[in-house]
C-alpha cells in the first residue's frame, strides 16, 4: 500500500515539473524515477559583469600601384600606425601582428595592394580613441572589437558554481517536499557557453578621404558589450 502510494505521489510531482519546465525552458527540468528511486534535474546558472579588456582589430589596405609601389607606401603606413598607437601609451606587448599579404589585382594587370592587420590589447575605455587615432594614422581596415575579460575562467567558474548551487538547492526542495529524503550525487556533467555579439566594423578607403583627414571630434561613440558566461548542470540524485 505504502509503495502504491509513493508511485501515485512520484507521478503527480513529475506532471507538476514537466508543467512548470515546459513554462519555463532552458530554466530547469526534473525527472523522477521510481524504480531507480533517483532525481533527475538540469538547472542554469549566468553572470554577467563588464568588460575589463578591449580586442581592437587595426588594420589597412594600400591602393593598387606597382610591387615596389605599393611595399613603400605599406612600410610607411604600416610604422606610422603603430607609432601613433604606441604615443598613445599603448605598449609593445599589447600589439599582435596577425597578418601581412600582398596580391595582384585580379581586373589590373601589373598592379598590388598589400594588407595588414593588427590585434591590439587595450581598457574598453580607451576603444574609441584609439581607434581614431589609428585610423588618423592611416588603418583603412579597422573597426571590429571583442569585449572580453583577461580571466574568463573565474567568469566560467562563477556560472559553473551558480548552476551547480541552483541544482542541489533545486534537488533539496523537491527531496523535502515529497517527504522523501535527498541521497548522494550519482552523477553529474555541465556544459559552458557564451552569447554570440556583433562586432561594431568601420571600413575607411581612398575614396572617402577619412583615412588620411583630420579626425572627428569627438571619437566615435561605441559603447561596450557586457561578457556573459553561462553555465548547464546535468546532476542525477539518489532518493532515499
Amino acid at each position: 500500500m505504502e509503495r502504491c502510494k509513493l508511485a501515485s505521489l512520484f507521478a503527480f510531482f513529475l506532471l507538476a515539473i514537466s508543467a512548470a519546465a515546459a513554462q519555463q525552458p532552458n530554466q530547469l527540468s526534473l525527472q523522477i524515477d521510481p524504480a531507480s528511486r533517483s532525481l533527475t534535474l538540469t538547472a542554469d546558472g549566468s553572470i554577467t559583469v563588464d568588460p575589463d579588456l578591449a580586442i581592437l582589430h587595426i588594420g589597412f589596405t594600400t591602393p593598387p600601384n606597382d610591387s615596389k609601389s605599393v611595399y613603400a607606401a605599406a612600410a610607411q603606413t604600416s610604422n606610422s600606425i603603430i607609432a601613433a598607437l604606441k604615443q598613445a601609451g599603448i605598449a609593445d606587448a599589447d600589439i599582435h601582428s596577425q597578418s601581412q599579404q600582398m596580391q595582384p589585382v585580379w581586373n589590373k594587370p601589373h598592379k598590388f595592394t598589400l594588407t595588414q592587420q593588427w590585434t591590439v590589447d587595450a581598457l574598453p575605455a580607451r576603444a574609441a580613441e584609439l581607434l581614431d587615432i589609428a585610423i588618423t594614422a592611416g588603418a583603412t581596415d579597422s573597426g571590429e572589437i571583442d569585449w572580453t575579460m583577461h580571466d574568463l575562467k573565474q567568469l566560467e567558474n562563477q556560472a559553473l558554481r551558480t548552476a551547480a548551487a541552483r541544482v542541489r538547492e533545486n534537488a533539496a526542495t523537491l527531496a523535502d517536499s515529497m517527504g522523501v529524503h535527498l541521497g548522494k550525487l550519482l552523477y553529474t556533467t555541465n556544459q559552458i557557453s557564451s552569447p554570440t555579439l556583433p562586432m561594431m566594423r568601420f571600413d575607411a578607403n581612398e575614396s572617402t578621404g577619412m583615412a588620411r583627414s583630420t579626425p572627428v571630434t569627438p571619437p566615435l561613440a561605441i559603447e561596450p558589450h557586457k561578457v556573459t558566461r553561462s553555465a548547464t548542470v546535468y546532476a542525477v540524485f539518489q532518493i532515499e
